[in-house]
């Protein structure tokens, strides 16, 4: 499972995540040329790709748009397409729990960030890309996509495991003739680091909040956005894989949960404090979830909440006239 979101403006939009299946989505939402073929698709009208985490359903289908996105259109946007994402946390996290100390992972490289996961994909891809190049004379991916670390100030990075949610403001780091994006430190420990992002346009705002606890930086994001589009989880479902009565251990993998996600009665207030207008709910945990059991996420708002589903349109600004 995972989670992605396009974010429109005019004829072009721009992707934040790319989780499990969003090629599809893409297509049936309607994006870019849905029923192109070969050379065109939902990808021709794709400026950029943000990403929140590094989590694989954050990211898990990221390959399948870069290279599968020579039959989709890729290649026939105007200029290179920007990833851009988290960067290398610089140190591992510290083992949770007790036990014996696992095998670490790449130990050469063990946490890459958003530059060096692209770099990486494309060698892991390499024999794909050369026969495709090679055969059918299509551009190489140095011509067709680049990932880029979002610059957080070196400050706020410096204690990944001890302070892996410092207070800051907004960083402004992207911005075309359609689109300004900042983003800020979440809180997803011991995902470090984890960004929300903000999107300003000639029509409103839009944050987007990636996985977080609740957190002061995102509240200063979202300040006066047209739409935030948060995660949220259901505290009676956290309880349910954690019954009572919990010894340590269990209190302590609860307490770790739920404080790197925002509970629905968290949500609300949140949402208020930051005087937005739409408080979207996505990336639903559980997905499955009974509607009405999201309703506590209203309390404490004012302005109006939706419960997002699949293929959502939700409009910023007057629409466009047909």
């Amino acid at each position: 499972m995972g989670i992605a979101s396009a974010v429109v403006v005019g004829d072009r939009y721009y992707l934040v995540d790319a989780g499990e299946g969003v090629g599809p989505r893409l297509r049936q939402a309607g994006l870019g040329d849905p029923l192109g073929v070969v050379q065109n698709g939902p990808l021709r009208d794709l400026r950029a790709i943000f990403l929140t985490h590094l989590h694989s359903d954050h990211v898990s289908d990221l390959n399948n748009i870069l290279s599968s996105g020579l039959h989709n259109g890729l290649q026939k946007a105007p200029e290179k397409i920007q990833v851009w994402g988290p960067g290398n946390r610089g140190v591992l996290p510290e083992l949770f729990g007790e036990g014996q100390e696992p095998p670490i992972v790449a130990p050469e490289n063990p946490t890459p960030g958003t530059r060096e996961m692209v770099e990486l994909m494309v060698r892991t891809f390499a024999t794909d890309y050369n026969d495709r190049v090679r055969d059918n004379r299509f551009p190489v991916p140095d011509q067709l996509f680049e990932g880029f670390d979002v610059p957080i100030p070196e400050r706020y990075l410096a204690d990944p495991n001890g302070n892996p949610h410092p207070r800051m403001s907004p960083v402004p780091f992207y911005e075309d003739d359609r689109v300004r994006v900042s983003a800020t430190l979440v809180m997803h420990a011991p995902v470090f680091p984890a960004l929300a992002f903000r999107f300003d346009t000639e029509d409103g705002s839009i944050v987007i909040s990636g996985d977080t606890g609740v957190s002061e930086n995102l509240v200063e994001l979202a300040e006066g956005a047209d739409i935030l589009a948060h995660e949220v989880m259901d505290r009676q479902w956290a309880e349910s894989l954690f019954p009572q009565p919990r010894d340590p251990g269990s209190e302590g993998l609860f307490q770790h949960m739920i404080r790197s996600h925002t509970l629905a009665e968290e949500l609300g207030p949140l949402a208020e404090r930051a005087g937005v207008e739409t408080l979207v709910l996505h990336h639903l945990v559980p997905g499955n979830g009974a509607p009405n059991s999201w309703n506590e996420a209203k309390r404490g708002f004012s302005g109006r909440m939706i419960v997002g589903q699949d293929l959502d349109e939700i409009g910023v600004g007057r629409p466009n006239q047909a």
